[in-house]
């Protein structure tokens, strides 16, 4: 007999994981598979190094189980079942390959003029792409089809068109900037004209949804998103097969359950059914810090029929101290001597906490704990390809696989290993002693390097100068003797190449051509170890999705994940460091002591910056910027939608409580810092100020 329901929940702090993994531990008995999921990473992470080795128990995110799920039908009947899985960052390029022809206006619809050209965003057509490619990843999440989408946005424009609020409202005018206000000085042929933007956008977005999943399908290429909205309606459609599968269940258990996306819950209920029996959901309702990328806590714990409110908080807290430097250099030198503190005291380096809102800025944090050789990691929405450390690395594939990208082998000159000053860069950089025309062109140029636009040989010299040792004789006898020894590098690694994997060509390189940060022991030593495991992470990603991959397709996957904001950084890795995280990389982790700098508007609560275009069931598209001839840059429908579901507030309360849930994760006690004046918080609340006069 199936058992009901049951929803765990409780504040931040209040134990709910522990609690979770009490009823899991309870639940195993020999002959039964139990399913625990989360929503993220980071919290399937923790629950795997708190259950141990559990044979009986699959653990993993939404996505890998959709996956799963997906590799369990036949090919005949599911021809997405065994399709590649990419990350974000893949599929937003192939998006982005997917619209050329809409930004080269090719498609047949503009020379019909089904389309309008003249849609809001369309001038700027990276801003647009990013836009419409967030707006179809909530749609997934959403489970949300393209022509569920385009009817919803046709009915909501068309009600809210055809009877316009009060745009003189007192209230309205007094809520909206002065800056805007102008957009609610909109008739009714203006109202008009907007709605026919608005009713193109919505036509433009669709085929370009509809586009991408068509291509999905085509190319058997699916994120771990597309996969629980392929999978529910696998599901969903087999209701036998769909039996045959929760067979092999006793029961699951959802950790992080406030951060559920609709997608998510709906693979739930195509596995378990509508009403979830033998589910166990833990979580926080009121706690939920992802709302605004999806999820849905009125949602997820709507099914359950008996609940388990855990009221006693086992993580206060208590000892809170706050700080406000005068500038950021220090205040990250105050939060690193904090740190250094506990770590004379005693306190394990693993055991301390740097949480931030994103860390995709926090380098002068870094360095400020290097400086007092404290081992530390980042984890979180930061770019791995952007860390200096990386960027070193990646130098030395890059000489190997093309030494005339010169802005690598730029920095693999200037790097500690060679140190060469610039009088020799320039030396190398420049036309060698007796130079003369080469009568045969190497075969290892590149044809996009073989001639520049003012000077022919300016995108060659260095290179070849490298390579043939032609401006040799101009170097000090240490320069020379130095690149050299590059040289002799080099052809070990293009002979070593034809011979080993991309992980182990990738670790003899480093090997022999990185200079160590430091002895091993040392913070530097050890940060370096850290980012460099993490590209070897990668390149065995790679070789296992890809076994025939080149290096060449892996410098090209790097590059393309350097100029994405996609990119993360989520794992962490097993090592007594202090930890410099976002709050979503530490669900359901937790601390001696935690550190929250940069506390203060713009920062952590960060700024709410609306995209160029919202969606919303009930009013359908919603554009920011006015667009042809219009006299206010933003919509009348855009100042309406601010004021009537109050956007900005909400976000500031989910920036709120993702500032309770940081403070949550320490035991013994919390710094809240912050640099410079606070700001009136009008537009984003001042969490430093608040606790001050808390007091």
């Amino acid at each position: 007999m199936s058992a009901p329901c049951i929803a765990l929940t409780g504040a931040a702090g209040a134990g709910k994981t522990t609690a979770l993994l009490e009823r899991v531990t309870a639940a195993r008995l020999p002959g039964r598979t139990l399913l625990l999921l989360a929503p993220s990473t980071g919290a399937v992470d923790v629950l795997r190094e708190r259950l141990g080795a559990a044979d009986d128990v699959r653990t993993s995110t939404f996505g890998d189980f959709a996956v799963w799920l997906l590799g369990e039908f036949e090919p005949a009947r599911a021809p997405l079942a065994h399709a590649r899985i990419i990350d974000d960052v893949a599929a937003e390029a192939r998006f982005f390959e997917l619209a050329e022809p809409l930004l080269s206006l090719a498609w047949p619809e503009f020379a019909d003029g089904s389309f309008d050209p003249e849609v809001p965003g369309l001038r700027m057509p990276r801003r647009f792409l990013e836009a419409a490619f967030r707006l179809i990843r909530k749609l997934r999440d959403a489970q949300i089809s393209p022509e569920a989408f385009l009817q919803t946005a046709q009915i909501g424009a068309t009600s809210f068109y055809a009877k316009p609020p009060n745009l003189a409202s007192p209230d309205l005018l007094y809520y909206t900037k002065d800056a805007y206000r102008d957009s609610l000085d909109a008739d009714g042929e203006e109202l008009a004209r907007q709605f026919r933007h608005e009713t193109h956008l919505a036509k433009i977005l669709a085929k370009l949804y509809r586009g991408y999943v068509d291509a999905q399908a085509r190319h058997g290429l699916l994120t771990p998103r597309d996969a629980v909205a392929e999978a529910t309606a696998l599901l969903a459609g087999d209701p036998a097969f769909a039996a045959n599968l929760r067979e092999r269940f006793a029961a699951a258990f959802v950790d992080e359950a406030q951060d559920l996306t609709m997608g998510e819950i709906a693979l739930l209920q195509s596995f378990f059914g509508s009403e979830l029996a033998d589910v166990t959901l833990a979580g926080d309702p009121d706690g939920a810090t992802a709302t605004f990328r999806g999820a849905r806590p009125d949602r997820a714990f709507a099914a359950a029929t008996e609940r388990i409110v855990l009221d006693r908080r086992q993580r206060t807290g208590a000892a809170l101290e706050t700080h406000r430097a005068e500038s950021q250099i220090a205040e990250a030198r105050f939060v690193a001597d904090w740190v250094a503190r506990h770590l004379r005291a005693g306190t394990p380096a693993r055991q301390i906490a740097v949480l931030f809102r994103s860390v995709r800025a926090v380098r002068i944090y870094e360095e400020a704990l290097l400086a007092r050789n404290v081992p530390v990691q980042i984890a979180g929405d930061a770019n791995l390809y952007e860390d200096p450390r990386a960027l070193d690395a990646l130098a030395l594939l890059w000489n190997l696989h093309d030494p005339f990208r010169h802005d690598f082998l730029l920095r693999t000159l200037s790097a500690p290993a060679m140190a060469l000053s610039d009088a020799s860069l320039i030396t190398l950089c420049g036309e060698p002693p007796d130079a003369q025309a080469m009568l045969f062109i190497d075969d290892e140029v590149p044809d996009a390097q073989r001639s520049s636009r003012f000077d022919p040989k300016r995108g060659l010299r260095l290179g070849w100068n490298l390579l043939r040792g032609d401006a040799d004789v101009n170097l000090s006898p240490i320069a020379r003797e130095r690149i050299e020894t590059f040289r002799r590098l080099r052809a070990s690694w293009l002979e070593a190449q034809t011979r080993l994997a991309l992980p182990d060509l990738a670790r003899k390189i480093w090997s022999e051509g990185l200079a160590a940060l430091g002895s091993p022991d040392t913070a530097r030593a050890i940060g370096q170890s850290i980012v460099l495991g993490r590209l070897l992470g990668r390149l065995d990603d790679l070789a296992r999705r890809e076994p025939n991959a080149s290096l060449g397709d892996f410098l090209a996957d790097a590059e393309l994940h350097a100029r994405s904001d996609l990119e993360s950084c989520d794992d962490i890795v097993d090592a007594d460091t202090v930890l410099l995280a976002s709050v979503g990389a530490v669900r359901g982790r937790e601390f001696s002591h935690v550190a929250i700098p940069n506390a203060r508007a713009g920062a952590f609560p960060r700024w709410y910056v609306p995209d160029s275009f919202l969606y919303s069931p009930s009013l359908g598209m919603i554009a920011k910027d006015n667009v042809g001839e219009a006299s206010a840059s933003r919509t009348a429908k855009f100042s309406y939608y601010l004021y009537k579901f109050k956007t900005r507030e909400r976000y500031n309360e989910e920036e709120r409580r993702a500032f309770v849930y940081a403070r949550r994760r320490a035991r013994e006690s919390t710094l809240v810092t912050a640099f410079g004046k606070a700001t009136r918080g009008l537009t984003a609340p001042e969490f430093l100020e608040e606790l001050g006069s808390s007091k």
